[in-house]
């Protein structure tokens, strides 16, 4: 429709695939932010063979549909998983867009691409070992699977020679008005991307992180030096202690992973759609820490209100529910003690309604209950409920049904028996499960 543009969360569990459609004059605009998941890849075909039969325009050949632009806000598999060639076999993209981290080449990430190629490193060869982890483990390790070099390759290169096209690595600063021109028969829409910085290295991974990495360079290198080739203990430590050690090194390398991919989460494309007066915002996995520091491993919510101030100090119309709903991506200090900054991120972006009033923000969460216990984070998500509009209490719709959520719902008791029966935001999973939805809808008119 010409006056109403349209936000679809495709349900993939625990992952992103969100379409946008812009209403651009006599031709639409579409964009894809995102799609990958965890775990298997049966959901995302489903939702981009939906997205070639049902919403892309034709395109230039013969049985070919058109995607105007392709977004890729970081490199983890939930994000990045379902770029296979193979499922864009019969698309033609018009241009792609990448976070300025994923550019081998960028020279202010230098250290970041270090610290992250170290951890891959670490990761690849503690699954190697075929140990017996927990689910949280298991999961940090699945950040770093061969499969994700395959999906990169796919964005960096495969996918744009078919489309004959560079890619480009994005930094805040750069809109679809200035510096991205491929896009420029977007007429009445700007895209603007607010995160990452170009100087990765300096905002990111700051000093701190930077001694971290070393640190644990030098625990690596101490314990390679102690180690036998064969991986049996060494003469000059008894076998108690050389099996203590390897404990410690591998508790200092999840912690070392953990690390890393906190920054590829910060180093997230972040961006803002205005549409006639409307302000759009979709965060990626961007994180939250305090208060900004110089020269510090920062958080990109601190950096972006730093820094990008002028965009992120207005109501936002929709909000895409930062990192599957967890607690570290929505600036908020529940706690009211300190943080008063953080605070105020959220209560500018989605402020609370005034008495009498009722919200007219609208969010959306892509998430899974089941997969991961902190996410999503439900007393985030009834918080986020008292500030937008398309909120369900899914509690009544399970009752009705009767259903059992602690049957349904890993994590009931601990996570949402208390929550669920309060609004928030239409979450993926949920909607899937209680209506038999395999995408949700945002509508936003003009």
């Amino acid at each position: 429709m010409a006056n109403e543009l349209l936000v679809r969360a495709y349900n993939v569990g625990v992952g992103d695939c969100f379409y946008v459609r812009i209403p651009n004059g006599a031709d639409d605009f579409h964009i894809l932010i995102d799609c990958g998941k965890k775990g298997d890849v049966e959901l995302l075909v489903s939702a981009l063979e939906h997205l070639e039969r049902k919403q892309l325009p034709p395109g230039s050949a013969a049985g070919k549909k058109r995607l105007d632009l392709l977004v890729v806000t970081h490199r983890h598999e939930d994000h990045i998983k379902g770029f296979n060639p193979d499922y864009f076999e019969n698309i033609e993209i018009g241009d792609i867009w990448l976070s300025a981290s994923m550019n081998p080449a960028h020279p202010q990430a230098e250290k970041t691409h270090s610290l992250h190629s170290l951890a891959q490193q670490e990761m690849r060869g503690i699954a190697a070992q075929g140990l017996a982890l927990s689910p949280e483990l298991e999961e940090l390790m699945s950040l770093y699977s061969i499969r994700n070099d395959g999906a990169m390759e796919a964005l960096r290169e495969t996918l744009p020679a078919k489309n004959g096209l560079t890619p480009r690595y994005v930094y805040a600063g750069m809109s679809s008005k200035s510096g991205l021109t491929r896009i420029a028969k977007l007429e009445e829409a700007v895209l603007r991307v607010l995160g990452p910085e170009r100087d990765i290295d300096g905002y990111y991974l700051g000093d701190e992180a930077a001694e971290n990495l070393r640190a644990f360079t030098d625990a690596r290198e101490a314990f390679a030096g102690a180690a036998r080739a064969s991986g049996a203990a060494p003469i000059n430590i008894s076998g108690a202690d050389f099996r203590l050690l390897q404990s410690r090194m591998l508790s200092s390398a999840f912690a070392f992973a953990e690390k890393d991919s906190g920054i590829q989460n910060n180093m997230s494309v972040v961006l803002l759609i205005e549409w006639r007066n409307r302000r759009l915002l979709f965060v990626g996995d961007a994180e939250w820490h305090g208060k900004f520091r110089e020269g510090k491993h920062n958080g990109s919510w601190e950096v972006m209100w730093e820094k990008r101030r002028k965009w992120l100090d207005a109501p936002v119309d929709f909000l895409k529910v930062g990192h599957h709903g967890s607690i570290n991506a929505t600036p908020r200090d529940k706690t009211k003690k300190n943080d008063y900054e953080i605070n105020q991120i959220l209560n500018a972006i989605l402020p609370l309604p005034k008495r009498g009033k009722k919200p007219t923000a609208q969010a959306l969460v892509s998430t899974e209950r089941s997969y991961y216990k902190p996410i999503p984070e439900a007393d985030l998500l009834v918080e986020l409920g008292r500030r937008v509009a398309n909120t369900r209490r899914y509690k009544s719709t399970f009752t009705r049904k009767r259903l059992d959520p602690a049957t349904a719902l890993s994590h009931y008791q601990e996570e949402e028996e208390a929550f669920l029966g309060k609004p928030q935001p239409q979450r993926t999973d949920l909607e899937k499960l209680l209506f038999g939805k395999d995408y949700v809808d945002v509508k936003i008119s003009s």
